[in-house]
């Protein structure tokens, strides 16, 4: 059984201009069109296996993390449009060399007083040994990720 130090879990809110369906929609109907927002992020994100927006579905990402060229494979665990969230899980690449599971969700909420919206990101993860690092540094890209894709999407429209 794995260390409950190995275990750990961070979070993050980001308030963008957007609505929650135009950014839950980003993630769990167009990631392919993420890198359109944000190339210097994320170079791409290729339909591996299944269809957008389906549970099931496998998705390649290729993004620069730290400075350096990075891949993903992820699964989509839950597509829940009524609570604007969707979750991945990794399943091979960069972090699985450092983390033995991890799952990101991204749930959008209407902000409680004015328009806009909360993006709240979930990174749930087990390290491989003591000497990892939490993965903070990943937690500021999603938190600049959603911040380049609430600037598209606003000026958009």
């Amino acid at each position: 059984m794995a260390s409950s130090a190995l275990i750990s879990k961070l979070e993050a809110d980001v308030e963008i201009k957007a609505s929650p369906k135009q950014f839950h929609e980003m993630f769990a109907h167009k990631p392919h069109h993420v890198h359109h927002t944000c190339y210097d992020k994320i170079q791409g994100c290729d339909l591996h296996e299944g269809e957008w927006g389906k549970v099931g579905t496998i998705v390649h990402w290729s993004y620069v993390h730290d400075g350096k060229a990075k891949k993903a494979k992820e699964v989509v665990e839950a597509v829940d449009p009524d609570k604007n969230l969707v979750t991945f899980r990794v399943i091979e690449g960069d972090l699985m060399e450092e983390y033995k599971s991890f799952v990101i969700t991204i749930q959008v909420s209407p902000k409680s007083e004015g328009s806009g919206s909360v993006v709240h990101w979930t990174l749930e993860y087990e390290k491989l040994h003591g000497g990892i690092a939490h993965p903070e540094t990943l937690l500021q890209f999603v938190q600049d990720i959603s911040k380049d894709i609430d600037a598209h999407l606003t000026q958009a429209s």
